[in-house]
């Protein structure tokens, strides 16, 4: 593919376009040859860019001066490029300037946003079916979310008319963010609760607060010290008993690509098998995968759903 067919492909999917989030580009999919390591997003007047990989030669400047004029008819004001195949991933503003107190808006919820730190911008913006679902399926119910990082699972909860959220993660930080990220949208957090806490120390805490009738496990494929897929996903698995009742929904995602969906479904035959599996989400168009279950997998299991 070339960057003139990027540029293309950039002009069709920004026709529509809105200040609400929206990946342009998503080469991680494996769908456009030679350009894996390129993710573009638009973020309201932001282009945001990450380069995975180096790529040869002037390639990657033939790359941000195409974006220099595409920014010219198209509405975006700025340009980020973090360059995320070098130590620390750093961030460059190339173009424009970023304005402060940045957040990215997703149907109509409002998220902070970070596009110059290491990595993580805050806000996973793969995960928006997710969000959509339990914002959906949130009323009245008492929701647990575990491997919270800002919160965002929860503010859907809470539009969505929950009647608690339990946030759990070990990053005070991130639980600080999520606390703001309930401000921004004009939430009152009585009845949310945010915990630093390890998930596979704190079981006991858990407890004080079930039954739950929707439990969100969203947690990182490999976060040194503290969870491993592999192995301690089926930790939280086999405590579900203990902290559902009947109906009770879980939401279990996983975005390892070396697991597939069968890793976790086969996990709760064993190990919660009152849990039923009722469907995978769908994922967004816009991160479509050359392989898909190497993509994100949004998993839905209900307990004792057969009786109901």
């Amino acid at each position: 593919m070339s960057i003139s067919e990027i540029e293309a492909h950039l002009r069709e999917n920004s026709a529509d376009l809105t200040n609400e989030f929206k990946r342009l580009f998503h080469g991680r999919g494996g769908l456009y040859e030679g350009w894996r390591h390129l993710t573009i997003d638009s973020i309201d007047d932001i282009l945001s860019v990450a380069l995975y990989f180096e790529s040869e030669g002037t390639l990657e400047a033939e790359l941000i001066e195409m974006l220099k004029n595409f920014i010219t008819t198209s509405g975006h004001k700025t340009i980020v490029v973090q360059r995320r195949y070098i130590k620390g991933s750093p961030s460059e503003v190339v173009a424009g300037e970023l304005k402060e107190n940045l957040f990215a808006v997703e149907n109509g919820m409002k998220f902070k946003l970070n596009l110059l730190c290491n990595q993580n911008s805050l806000y996973f913006p793969d995960m928006k079916n997710g969000r959509t679902f339990v914002r959906e399926n949130a009323r009245d119910k008492r929701v647990l979310n575990l491997f919270s990082y800002t919160c965002a699972f929860s503010v859907a909860a809470k539009l969505g008319g929950a009647l608690s959220v339990l946030n759990m993660d070990m990053s005070k930080g991130a639980l600080s963010v999520g606390r703001a990220n309930h401000h921004l949208n004009g939430i009152d957090t009585k009845g949310v609760s945010f915990m630093p806490h390890n998930i596979l120390k704190s079981f006991s805490r858990i407890r004080k607060d079930a039954p739950y009738d929707l439990i969100i496990i969203d947690p990182p494929t490999l976060q040194k010290g503290s969870f491993e897929a592999t192995k301690d996903y089926e930790k939280i698995i086999k405590r579900l008993r203990e902290m559902s009742i009947e109906g009770s929904m879980v939401l279990a995602c996983l975005n390892a690509p070396e697991l597939d969906s069968e890793f976790v479904t086969k996990l709760f035959g064993e190990l919660a098998p009152e849990f039923t599996f009722v469907k995978r989400l769908e994922n967004l168009k816009e991160f479509a995968s050359q392989e898909e279950e190497r993509s994100l997998k949004n998993l839905l299991f209900m307990r004792n759903f057969n009786k109901l």
